[in-house]
């Protein structure tokens, strides 16, 4: 790691002599990016009480570097979206101090970003957090795909030029993922459409080829390389297609999926895309180098080169820091307080192999809450633990990471189960003997939304209120079993209950309703029968202030069979995921089994 930074420095001073000799004929420009910050504003870990990895804090230190190195009007600052939501403090100024300046926009407004796009988890704010904080940036905020449904035009702007060294002209153009409908309740992004990005992508560069004659032309996408939900009508994630599809674009910085690329992409001209996503969480940037020479009065692009740099051994900035020092006092203090104890540690890594004390807390909140007759819940934290004792307010960011709403949905018992079944097939293998594998891995240990399994980990529901079993020796759609309520009561497929579930998943997200149960997404407004007015986090906190202390434990309603295969499968799939030095898994195990 360290040699790796040591050799993106010496690249840095090199290209620093090089611009250097150019007298005036060339000219470089570096180009940076961040995506996904997700709150990693600073060089401290409110969740997990810790020094941070990664952090803007440690990303000011590398613009620094790379500003004096070159100068300040040679480096363009880009951020991708998704940075107003992740850690406490975001939480604390999204939705606690809402009479101060949000501190994503403080934060940007201090390192001076020249540009940023709006991402899926700025909009799940509302409406009063993210014009708020449009209105307290110093940079533009971009959206092209993202309509005023009133005036017909981009909500945000639809791209910016700046003017750099030597009058090097760089116009970017934003975008957003489509998919928003699919995730969010519509009073979130109310008086907002969401276009298709590649026409929107194709129509915007002309208006900016035609008006703006720039020397560079950079893509900052909050979209994914590919992948995740296809509909008639759009791809959520389109960076790979704008790519191939869209002449023009010089550089291409994208995000949302949270997976590290660099790649090229050329076009049949001879012309050649640079496409570069840092991931999440302020642990990489993405570096464009442009080269350019002028001829004739015009720049042309002589030669451009992209990298990932890791700033997690760099330094935090310390100017930074100290600048932000109350702030981050103020949400330590906020986020330490106590709002009831745990007698028993709890792990979400015990939520992929049957039922546990994690997720069936949650559940049973959902339940007590709600008074529904079902709850459905999946981890949203891959690796996370809360330990027996004092829990406080940032214990409860790893319990439930999202600002998701509460539902009360009408479903048949029918759905239900197509519902578990679609869940089940993401998450599970169809054993064919003893050595398989219980759960579907991939090689996707670099990618935070997998961590090793082949599909999104925060879509691997499972639910309370019925007591059901998961063959997977079955094929998929074959898995599930529901045996009873868990009251005892005789389950229905015909019937219609009351289920407990999250707005993300209820306005569509993971298409577990749609494509699983079978409900057409024009059709699930109409099965709501109620919502929280708050986020669930919130109701989370007050059950467990309300307890004052609590137990958790595994409801054991639920689990894999032929025991036989999957208890040995599972111990397996538990080592290749969290490493040979787990040794929870087996007394967790052995009591249940016990219970059972």
């Amino acid at each position: 790691m360290k040699r790796f930074i040591i050799v993106t420095m010496t690249l840095l001073t090199t290209s620093s002599a090089v611009l250097s000799a150019h007298k005036g004929s060339e000219t470089t420009i570096k180009l940076i990016a961040t995506s996904d910050v997700h709150g990693a504003f600073f060089a401290y870990d409110f969740l997990a009480k810790q020094p941070a990895k990664g952090s803007m804090a440690r990303v000011m230190t590398f613009v620094n570097n790379v500003r004096n190195k070159i100068g300040n009007d040679a480096v363009c600052l880009l951020d991708n979206g998704d940075i107003l939501q992740g850690q406490p403090i975001s939480y604390y100024y999204n939705y606690v101090q809402t009479n101060r300046d949000n501190i994503a926009a403080e934060v940007l407004n201090f390192m001076k970003y020249d540009a940023a796009t709006i991402g899926n988890h700025d909009l799940e704010t509302g409406h009063a957090v993210y014009d708020k904080w449009k209105n307290e940036l110093t940079c533009p905020l971009l959206g092209a795909n993202v309509i005023n449904t009133r005036s017909g035009r981009p909500y945000f702007l639809p791209y910016t030029t700046i003017v750099k060294r030597n009058g090097v002209r760089i116009s970017i153009i934003g975008m957003l993922t489509p998919a928003i409908p699919n995730w969010l309740e519509e009073e979130l992004w109310s008086g907002i459409s969401f276009e298709e990005i590649v026409s929107c992508a194709q129509r915007t560069i002309d208006e900016v080829k035609k008006k703006e004659h720039p020397d560079i032309i950079v893509g900052l996408f909050h979209s994914g390389w590919n992948g995740g939900i296809k509909t008639e009508t759009y791809d959520e994630d389109a960076a790979e297609q704008v790519a191939k599809q869209v002449q023009g674009f010089d550089v291409i910085f994208f995000g949302h999926d949270h997976t590290i690329h660099n790649s090229v992409v050329k076009h049949e001209d001879g012309r050649t895309v640079l496409c570069l996503n840092p991931a999440n969480n302020a642990m990489r940037v993405a570096l464009a180098t442009v080269r350019l020479v002028k001829r004739k009065g015009r720049f042309e692009i002589k030669e451009k080169s992209g990298e990932l740099v890791d700033v997690r051994k760099l330094e935090p900035d310390s100017v930074f820091e100290e600048h932000f020092k109350n702030e981050i006092n103020e949400v330590k203090a906020w986020s330490a307080e106590e709002i009831g104890r745990f007698k028993e540690t709890i792990s979400s890594k015990d939520c992929y192999f049957g039922s546990s004390a994690f997720n069936d807390l949650i559940l049973q909140l959902e339940l007590d809450i709600t008074h529904s007759d079902i709850a459905f819940n999946a981890p949203l934290q891959f690796n996370t633990e809360i330990k027996a004792g004092p829990i406080t307010i940032a214990d409860m960011f790893k319990l439930y990471k999202y600002e998701n709403g509460l539902y009360v949905m009408r479903l048949t018992g029918r759905e239900i189960k197509q519902y578990l079944e679609m869940s089940y097939a993401l998450w599970t293998n169809t054993m064919r003997s003893a050595d398989d594998h219980l759960l579907l891995l991939a090689n996707t240990k670099n990618d935070s939304q997998r961590a090793g399994f082949k599909n999104l980990a925060f879509n691997f529901d499972s639910a309370a209120g019925i007591d059901y079993e998961v063959d997977v020796t079955k094929p998929n759609g074959k898995k599930v079993r529901i045996i009873r309520m868990s009251s005892g009561e005789p389950f229905d497929e015909n019937k219609f209950y009351n289920v407990a579930i999250n707005s993300y998943r209820g306005n569509g997200g993971g298409e577990l309703l749609t494509k699983g149960a079978g409900i057409a997404h024009d059709a699930l407004k109409g099965r709501i029968v109620w919502k929280s007015e708050r986020d669930q986090r919130y109701y989370l906190i007050e059950e467990i202030k309300k307890a004052g202390e609590m137990n958790p434990k595994p409801l054991g309603n639920w689990k894999f069979v032929p025991e036989k295969w999957t208890i040995p499968a599972a111990l397996r799939d538990r080592k290749l995921l969290f490493g040979d030095n787990d040794s929870t898994f087996q007394k967790n195990d052995s009591t249940f089994h016990q219970k059972r």
